[in-house]
């Protein structure tokens, strides 16, 4: 269980998170949703030691201050919206950089895990037979793809996941968020997301957490945190006719 309690991040007199708490267990899919500005990405910075922060936040029971980064990394992965590379390393070498933290030296030979654990990841978000072409000469849904299959290839027990979607045309947001749906459903895995798009954090969640200006709004199974009085309280307007009438027009 990931567990996070009493979260707080300021920056200066600026309260970006304030006593935010919440769990997350084994197959939950938690969604992280709320206006521009609610702090939702600095819960996954927190997370991940890239924001001070107040409070406690454990994993599986131990603090994770109390954690070394290459521990940290056998458990957790992460998967942005954005990868800047300026570099011609070929998808199959950027994959096997998600194996990093279980090298036992520098100089170390590769194992036999690594070299399956990059073969299954590869197989699995469709980027086998792209293995040896330059991420620099990829589209942008290969990219987001050579990336999830490097935080695959890591085989962590948590996957944070901020707007990995954000920029991708749609047929390329299905595809990740279903490939991340089928590794959500092995044994020990669980997910958290950082979602602007509220019909993807329906479809794909199980539970939700709304935020209002840096404080938790609601929290708990996805229909009822993202009922319609929480979201109308939290974006002051009617969410659900405003979707209704979006999708009315595909009728």
């Amino acid at each position: 269980m990931l567990e996070v309690n009493a979260l707080s991040v300021s920056y200066g007199e600026l309260d970006i998170l304030k006593d935010v708490s919440f769990t997350v267990d084994t197959r939950e899919w938690l969604m992280i949703a709320g206006p521009n500005g609610a702090g939702k990405s600095t819960i996954i910075n927190a997370i991940t030691g890239g924001a001070p922060y107040k409070g406690n936040i454990s994993l599986d029971g131990l603090d994770i201050r109390a954690k070394k980064p290459g521990e940290l990394a056998k458990s957790i992965g992460v998967l942005t919206q954005n990868h800047y590379v300026g570099y011609s390393f070929s998808v199959e070498e950027v994959v096997r950089l998600g194996r990093y933290a279980y090298a036992p030296g520098i100089f170390s030979k590769k194992c036999g895990m690594d070299n399956d654990m990059v073969e299954l990841a590869l197989e699995k978000t469709g980027m086998t037979a792209q293995r040896k072409q330059s991420v620099l000469t990829l589209s942008g849904g290969e990219l987001q793809r050579t990336f999830l299959a490097q935080v695959f290839a890591q085989d962590p027990k948590y996957l944070l996941l901020d707007e990995p979607t954000n920029h991708l045309d749609l047929v390329y947001q299905r595809q990740v968020f279903s490939l991340i749906e089928d590794w959500l459903g092995q044994k020990d895995r669980a997910v958290i997301s950082v979602v602007h798009d509220l019909s993807l954090a329906k479809a794909y969640g199980t539970k939700a957490l709304l935020l209002s200006r840096g404080r938790a709004a609601a929290l708990g199974p996805i229909e009822e945190a993202l009922s319609r009085r929480n979201l109308e309280q939290v974006y002051s307007m009617d969410v659900y006719a405003y979707m209704r009438e979006m999708l009315g027009q595909w009728q």
